[in-house]
């Protein structure tokens, strides 16, 4: 099934039904799996009731493993959303893209340099853009790296509500709050909940996701969707595990 011009609409529908959604990260680069066991693994996640796939990543993804990793998508009934990290990360057999706007980079091109590129890319592939401000939180990982960013440091709750208000008054619909890959700490709840005070944006929450404890804590903060992309490259039992917690519903019985 092709979600394309349709992925807007069934995010917010299962925002306004108070779902807690759940997207995996997949980083062509990094893909540790072979083709057949790829979309064994990915077909089980869907089961699960994995509400997205993130498909990108901040280095090293050719065009021709962006396409490869999409087509072995292609058959499974999750919409497929580009997570470029640059403008080399689109690709005609994605639903949609994050068109991401790195508000707290030192350098305009990751602010609206990229985007002036990539824009007439995705008219012309026929993507749907979701115009997502992009916060880097705390250590940033690649992504804050190599987007030349002013990462803002875990107490500076206000800072972020600061830029969130600002995305939001510019017209973006969406914010993605981001620890970096890998991180040791996630994004503190307590800056979740402040943006979701302060703003109506859609809020995805990534970086520093590894056990069902900091999944439940920043959805119950106020996030939208949480992104789990190391854990499922290195742990697929364990990622599957936070899954059904949060699809199941059972972060609020649970004791965190």
């Amino acid at each position: 099934m092709r979600w394309r011009g349709r992925v807007e609409e069934y995010l917010k529908k299962k925002k306004s039904d108070k779902e807690k959604m759940l997207f995996i990260l997949i980083d062509p680069e990094k893909n540790i799996y072979d083709e057949k066991n790829f979309e064994k693994i990915m077909r089980r996640l869907a089961e699960e009731g994995v509400d997205a796939f993130l498909i990108g990543g901040s280095l090293g993804v050719s065009s021709e493993d962006l396409d490869k990793t999409l087509l072995l998508l292609e058959d499974i009934d999750v919409p497929k959303i580009l997570f470029p990290g640059s403008v080399a990360g689109l690709s005609k057999y994605a639903d949609a893209v994050l068109f991401i706007s790195l508000l707290n980079s030192d350098n305009p091109y990751y602010i609206i340099g990229a985007q002036v590129e990539g824009g007439i890319i995705i008219k012309k592939l026929g993507l749907e853009a979701l115009p997502t401000a992009y916060i880097i939180i705390g250590e940033g990982g690649a992504a804050g790296f190599m987007g030349k960013a002013r990462p803002i440091h875990w107490r500076h709750t206000g800072i972020t509500v600061a830029y969130a208000v600002a995305a939001e008054l510019m017209g973006m619909r969406y914010i993605y709050l981001e620890a970096g890959s890998g991180a040791e700490r996630s994004v503190p709840k307590e800056m979740i909940s402040e943006v979701r005070k302060n703003t109506n944006l859609f809020i995805i929450t990534g970086g520093g996701i590894r056990d069902e404890y900091t999944a439940c804590e920043a959805l119950e903060a106020g996030s939208d969707a949480i992104v789990i992309g190391t854990l499922f490259e290195k742990d697929i039992e364990k990622t599957l595990k936070i899954i059904k917690i949060v699809k199941k519903d059972r972060c609020e019985t649970k004791k965190l």
